[in-house]
């Protein structure tokens, strides 16, 4: 990881930020509400105030904070700066427009629906558990849920594969559609 941003901008650590600097960095947010210029001050970091990350060579980015964080001159900026994989942390952060400049630069986006199922996934065996009265071992959880995640990826894979490669929006889009289609078919409301 070589960024870290705020609505004041952000830190970037061109050699990459550290897990040491990472726990100073959730003590600074988390227990004292501090903004990231501090902690690049704090580490020596470049900051660039008012400007969003995007703008920083790097092979993945991870948008995580709001919808529609990620517009059209971001997305031109992130292909031009190297990134080849953006993984959507949050509600659908990359607009439509966005999405359709990442597909045209061959640049992989995983939609929040699929990227962060994880945590639905949980929630879901978390059910499961109290339902049965029995609890699992945290390895138990942890091979469900990439169970979970592994089947996502080909569902999106099997439903978004064409000519281009995977296209991972289509392929979520539609095995969401065909899912809830089929459950809807199954309690013979069509």
């Amino acid at each position: 990881m070589v960024t870290v941003s705020d609505s004041d901008g952000t830190a970037w650590d061109a050699d990459g930020l550290d897990a040491e600097k990472l726990q100073g960095l959730f003590q600074l947010k988390r227990e004292r509400r501090g903004r990231v210029e501090e902690f690049a001050r704090q580490h020596r970091l470049r900051f660039l105030p008012k400007l969003k990350p995007w703008n920083v060579p790097a092979d993945i980015a991870l948008p995580c904070a709001t919808q529609n964080e990620l517009d059209a001159r971001d997305a031109r900026a992130l292909a031009a700066n190297g990134v080849r994989f953006v993984a959507e942390g949050a509600n659908m952060p990359a607009t439509p427009e966005a999405a359709r400049i990442f597909a045209q630069a061959g640049v992989a986006l995983a939609p929040g629906k699929a990227a962060n199922a994880g945590g639905v996934g949980v929630s879901g065996l978390e059910m499961s558990q109290d339902a049965m009265r029995q609890p699992w071992p945290r390895e138990e959880v942890d091979r469900r849920l990439r169970g979970i995640m592994h089947g996502i990826h080909e569902a999106c894979v099997r439903h978004g594969e064409g000519p281009g490669g995977v296209d991972y929006v289509r392929g979520a889009n539609l095995a969401a559609f065909s899912r809830l289609a089929g459950a809807i078919l199954e309690q013979g409301v069509v």
